[in-house]
């Protein structure tokens, strides 16, 4: 079981259309609108594996009556806190003939102190009240909230023994990942920006991992988009790629690896038997198969347990020795 913060919930909507032009009418040939949000769009990848969620944030306005309905009704157990304004709107726009997709994402509603204070105590409650495998913090901010606040729900979770898992941007990454969660994951220019400089190959990935690791984060992931992600896990690493798909829309694909790849954690953890790289492997080949299957459509995270597995079959892992490539068996 775990819980997703989502300071920044979301109205979001996608729409697929075909030779979308700037300055000119578009007609999409399909639109989805659905609660949105990287630790709703978690929670939502994480229960259909099998798993159970319980989701908190911000909402505000009509707005966020229209996301809290919509968990309603995917039967997402949601638990947030209220503040004034409007919940933003976030619009990807999906062209399949180009691969371009473009997104227009709103700022979201202004935080007070005393809001963030109220999240913050929900969020004790819910730590106290429930057993968690892990609490998983996810987005940005919105305005008004302070850029600590994951780092202050980090040094929380340490304090209930519970392990956290962050995946941020911006100053609120820096802070959170100063404050050492149990899990950081970067994608490539959030992993930039940690390592101050571009990273332009796998041996660049592999260094910055490894750096973040052995400042005491004790599980690095970091992914790569189309070419698979990275993890760095006491003291050792692994790499894994994707097998080919039918490309539609790279919305939430980070979450949905983030889903599948804790879901797959807390699995191996019920056995006993599993060794460190088994766990590790198994992780990471679900998650990059997640991201793979996510990518196969349009919405956020509304890809099915079977295509994750069909996807995930298909993912080559490797393990990273002295920079080194070494195929896994099963790889």
């Amino acid at each position: 079981m775990i819980l997703t913060v989502t300071p920044n919930a979301a109205v979001d909507k996608t729409y697929r259309i075909e030779g979308f032009r700037l300055d000119t009418v578009n007609r999409p040939s399909e639109g989805f609108t659905v609660a949105g949000g990287k630790g709703i769009n978690v929670a939502r990848v994480y229960q259909t594996m099998g798993g159970s969620a319980v989701a908190t944030g911000f909402l505000a306005g009509a707005n966020g009556e229209t996301i809290a309905g919509a968990m309603r009704e995917e039967r997402i157990q949601a638990d947030f806190v209220q503040t004034p304004g409007e919940s933003r709107i976030c619009i990807a726009i999906i062209d399949p003939l180009t691969g371009s997709q473009t997104e227009v994402n709103e700022s979201g509603p202004h935080t007070t102190a005393g809001n963030v204070e109220a999240l913050i105590s929900k969020i004790h409650g819910l730590l106290v009240a429930n057993r968690f495998h892990f609490v998983v913090l996810c987005g940005s901010l919105p305005p008004g909230c302070p850029a600590d606040l994951y780092a202050r729900i980090i040094r929380l979770c340490k304090d209930l023994g519970i392990r956290s898992v962050l995946d941020a941007s911006g100053e609120a990454l820096r802070l959170g990942a100063a404050a050492l969660p149990w899990m950081l994951k970067p994608n490539q220019a959030e992993l930039e920006s940690l390592a101050g400089k571009p990273i332009s190959d796998l041996p660049a990935h592999t260094q910055a991992a490894r750096s973040l690791h052995s400042s005491g984060i004790e599980l690095v992931v970091a992914t790569r988009g189309a070419r698979g992600a990275l993890v760095a896990y006491q003291g050792d690493m692994w790499h894994a790629a994707p097998g080919p798909i039918n490309f539609a829309s790279a919305v939430a694909s980070g979450d949905s690896f983030a889903a599948a790849f804790l879901w797959s954690w807390e699995q191996s953890e019920t056995q006993a038997s599993t060794s460190v790289s088994n766990t590790v492997e198994a992780a990471l080949r679900l998650g990059v198969g997640a991201g793979a299957a996510n990518a196969e459509v349009i919405g956020a995270g509304f890809c099915s347990r079977e295509s994750i597995q069909r996807c995930a079959d298909q993912v080559r892992i490797t393990r990273l020795e002295n920079q080194v490539l070494t195929p896994t068996e099963g790889g």
